[in-house]
């Protein structure tokens, strides 16, 4: 059985009033007494929490982070045949969520707000993070079409998860809607798995 991920966008405010290392654990209790239920999309709590954060399952995914590992996989291919400033806009927004970056060496936790990641944090992302991953997102955006003739010729596969270019703009763009929403809310962004 895979690595599975479920994207929580929550009130930094709300967050902020119990110590760095308990903010996970605040949001994980808040989401397991209430997570909202849906297909897909966002899912909007309506209990007691239900005003500071919000779940984003992305389509066709089950839950599965098996789509975030091939983006990561496919970009790892990709990245060496782009632009420089596109490549430099991808490897942030990646390597901030879901790719090891170059090196292997990303972080994905940002332990200044919410302290050492623990158990189950895929990634937390705090609201400066967002906003700056936001920003990238904006910048990137309208050059996605760039990436088509390279993802072709240097990363599409027959089949499994991301084969071509098209799933890999698409998990892109949710990804873009979870930091677009969160920034404006300035939110956090954090990737559980159970």
């Amino acid at each position: 059985m895979g690595l599975d991920i479920t994207v929580v966008i929550a009130d930094r405010s709300w967050l902020a009033r119990v110590p760095p290392r308990e903010r996970l654990p605040r949001l994980r209790n808040a989401w397991y007494a209430d997570a909202p239920a849906g297909d897909e999309g966002w899912a909007w709590p309506q209990g007691r929490d239900g005003s500071v954060f919000a779940v984003y399952e992305f389509p066709d995914a089950l839950g599965s982070f098996n789509r975030h590992f091939w983006a990561g996989h496919r970009w790892e291919r990709v990245r060496d045949h782009v632009a420089p400033a596109l490549r430099t806009e991808l490897d942030a927004l990646l390597s901030a969520l879901v790719w090891d970056g170059p090196d292997g060496e990303a972080e994905h936790t940002d332990t200044g707000f919410f302290g050492e990641g623990g158990r189950g944090v895929v990634l937390a992302r705090s609201p400066e993070s967002v906003r700056e991953l936001a920003a990238a997102w904006g910048r990137a955006r309208p050059h996605l079409d760039e990436l088509h003739g390279p993802f072709a010729e240097h990363a599409a596969v027959p089949d499994g998860w991301i084969s071509d270019f098209d799933p890999f703009t698409d998990l892109l763009t949710q990804w873009g809607d979870v930091r677009t929403e969160a920034a404006r809310r300035g939110w956090c962004v954090v990737g559980l798995s159970e």
